[in-house]
């Protein structure tokens, strides 16, 4: 909610690729959005000091290039990472869905930077080198994921995603659970009795420190 937000750096990237992009804040959505929120007895407030961190707008440089960014709404997560209440979040706000708006989770399939190589980005700057494998702990919550959503639609997939914090390999993927909620709040906001006839789409992948997977998903269909 600050229409003058600045960009926390991402590390490890050239100035070029991401300070000449300009961003858009949506106040009038985002006044919508804590509306729709609270009108479903999620508390929500605007917080006029935020600035964009690379989780989001990185996601937008690729979505949208050319400096030509859809107006944003950027919701955060509470620090309590319930599961349940961000699957409630995106259920919520699922009826902008059809409203011309694109909701986008910018999540980690697999994000455990404690576990990631960095010797490649240490010495090359280069984050995408695969000397080794992923481990066995990566592949296999990897797999798990890919197939809750595109085997499952509707609230078979929601709880689908949800249920995955309980896999064996779930910590190991995930060292803390903020980069997971947002895929839950995705599957919310897919998740309805509306979507069971609606097919979700692996589209492409990345590894990138060796162990850490970057999956894109369309839920749906748009046009």
């Amino acid at each position: 909610m600050n229409p003058k937000a600045g960009k926390h750096p991402p590390g490890g990237v050239r100035d070029s690729r991401w300070i000449p992009y300009k961003l858009i804040t949506d106040i009038e959505g985002g006044h919508r959005v804590m509306k729709m929120l609270n009108d479903a007895g999620i508390k929500a407030s605007p917080d006029y000091k935020w600035d964009w961190i690379h989780d989001t707008y990185n996601i937008l440089i690729r979505m949208f290039p050319r400096c030509i960014p859809p107006p944003t709404v950027v919701v955060s997560m509470n620090a309590f990472y319930d599961p349940h209440m961000h699957a409630k979040i995106g259920l919520t706000l699922r009826p902008l869905r059809y409203e011309n708006t694109v909701i986008i989770g910018s999540a980690g399939t697999v994000h455990n930077l404690w576990r990631a190589r960095w010797i490649d980005q240490a010495l090359y700057r280069d984050n995408f080198s695969i000397p080794t494998p992923p481990e066995d702990w990566a592949l296999q919550f990897r797999q798990s994921f890919i197939d809750a959503v595109v085997n499952n639609k509707g609230p078979a997939m929601r709880r689908a995603v949800t249920r995955l914090m309980k896999h064996p390999r779930y910590r190991e993927a995930h060292g803390s659970d903020d980069h997971y909620m947002a895929n839950i709040f995705c599957a919310g906001a897919a998740g309805d009795m509306d979507d069971i006839d609606s097919e979700n789409f692996y589209l492409g992948e990345n590894w990138e420190l060796i162990n850490q997977s970057n999956v894109q998903f369309q839920l749906g269909r748009w046009e």
